[in-house]
């Protein structure tokens, strides 16, 4: 039986993925900081046998070590590594200080890179990493700031795993998300310029969904995906790729910005 460690599991993203992981019958450790959501993810999965969860700050020092513990104790291996946690709402450059560049470095970079140091050493031929990125990592985002710079090194990242641990038959990849609709950034939508950026610049009928990432990252983990390493896979319905404008969009009067 396969093991994947995912983080950030307790909601959203995380969430999806570990049920897909379970439903493709393997193990699942999920990690996150919320104790009940982790609970209900236990009771949702219903199967202690094959759950475990750990609530616990991925940024905390003890943090790789106790989850690559609670996999190897429950289970005895590990076959993949899915760093998802991460946090939203970034701001632009001149409006970030140290502390929020800290918290996101901290957060979505660090606590990867440490987590993937542990585990890498019980990892062998046939494992995977997944790295939750963003399309903010593919191109220049709008009020990226220390969001984008953590999601690009994490990128830059998981591109040195691939080439250094590709040899040991270890793969490493990045799922890039576009704006998904989870409890993190639904609210986000009651911002009516949020909205026009992503809504009228995606050429699909819709946005994304927990199941369009959870889907992409549980086929990365899969062995359909055996020769896939070093990549991006980006899931925003050609948010990044095309310079789509809608209707509304084309024909809406030009104003000029405020200045700032």
């Amino acid at each position: 039986m396969q093991v994947a460690i995912i983080t950030g599991a307790g909601s959203g993203i995380g969430l999806g993925t570990a049920k897909m992981l379970y439903d493709m019958g393997m193990a699942v450790v999920g990690v996150g900081r919320d104790p009940e959501k982790l609970a209900s993810l236990e009771s949702t999965l219903g199967d202690p046998e094959r759950v475990a969860t750990l609530s616990i700050d991925v940024t905390e020092d003890d943090a790789p070590q106790r989850i690559v513990a609670l996999a190897l104790d429950r289970f005895g291996r590990i076959d993949f590594l899915i760093n998802n946690a991460g946090a939203g709402s970034p701001k632009p450059l001149h409006e970030t200080d140290d502390e929020t560049l800290d918290q996101f470095l901290d957060l979505m970079l660090r606590a990867p890179f440490r987590l993937c140091r542990e585990a890498i050493g019980h990892m062998g031929e046939g494992c995977g990493i997944v790295n939750v990125t963003s399309t903010y990592a593919v191109i220049g985002g709008r009020r990226g700031g220390a969001y984008s710079a953590a999601k690009g090194g994490l990128t830059s990242l998981t591109e040195h795993i691939a080439c250094d641990y590709g040899p040991k038959g270890i793969r490493a990849n990045c799922v890039a998300p576009g704006v998904t609709m989870t409890d993190m950034v639904r609210h986000r939508f009651e911002d009516e310029m949020f909205k026009r950026v992503n809504v009228e610049t995606t050429p699909f009928p819709r946005l994304g969904e927990v199941e369009d990432i959870a889907s992409t990252i549980a086929f990365l983990c899969s062995p359909g995906a055996g020769f896939i390493n070093g990549q991006t896979i980006v899931v925003d319905g050609g948010w990044t790729s095309t310079k789509y404008l809608s209707p509304r969009a084309l024909t809406t009067k030009w104003v000029e910005p405020d200045a700032e």
